[in-house]
Formats: C-alpha cells, sequence, structure tokens
C-alpha cells in the first residue's frame, strides 16, 4: 500500500513540477513587465509590492518544485528589495543597481532556470 502512495506521490509531484515549469515564462514576463514601468527616481509603491509578491512566491515554490538556485535568487532579489523599501528615500543609482541584477536574473531564469547561476551580466 505504501508504495502506492508513493508512487501517487511522486507522480502528482512531477506534475505539479511540469505545470510550474510550465509557467515560468508567464511569471518571468511579468515580472519583466514590472521592471520596464519601474522608475528609478520615482518608483511606484504599488509596482514595488506586485514584483516583492513576484519574488515571494518564486522564492517559495522554485525550492518546492525543483528549482532551488532559482529560489535563492529570487529570495535574495526579494531581501534586498526589502531593505531598499526601508529607507524613506534611495537613490536612483542604488535602484538601477537592484533592476541590474534583476535584469540578469529575469535573461537567465528565461534562458535555463535549473542552470548554474551567472557570476555577471556578461555570462547571460
Amino acid at each position: 500500500m505504501s508504495s502506492s502512495a508513493d508512487a501517487e506521490f511522486f507522480a502528482r509531484l512531477a506534475e505539479l513540477n511540469d505545470k510550474f515549469a510550465a509557467s515560468l515564462p508567464q511569471t518571468l514576463g511579468r515580472l519583466s513587465a514590472a521592471r520596464n514601468a519601474f522608475e528609478p527616481k520615482r518608483p511606484p509603491a504599488a509596482l514595488i509590492e506586485q514584483m516583492h509578491a513576484v519574488l515571494h512566491t518564486l522564492a517559495g515554490s522554485s525550492a518546492t518544485f525543483g528549482f532551488r538556485i532559482l529560489g535563492q535568487q529570487a529570495r535574495m532579489l526579494e531581501q534586498r528589495l526589502r531593505v531598499l523599501t526601508t529607507f524613506d528615500a534611495v537613490a536612483p543609482e542604488e535602484w538601477e543597481a537592484w533592476l541590474s541584477e534583476l535584469d540578469v536574473f529575469i535573461a537567465w531564469g528565461s534562458v535555463d532556470p535549473k542552470a548554474a547561476y551567472p557570476n555577471d551580466e556578461s555570462s547571460v
């Protein structure tokens, strides 16, 4: 009985992994659209909240569905975003630096989110 339950569990997990992988391009597309609408001189709070929510969801779901590196990178971006939002004012250059990191993440995740993460932008 347990082997049947195990087989069902792993079959369901594989199905959910495939579903997550299939939805990843759309999720990264939403993140990219938000990034493109981001104005470093005056970032809208609603846009920051949206990006935070997407990164938070990606960080949690990625580990569950076998995308460990993707999850780790999403978590790092989410944490850095959280730090930036604790300040009353953030220099546009700081936002630009964070957006550059986000660009690398989106480009890498769009190509092969299970590959090794690039060390710099030239790797993508």
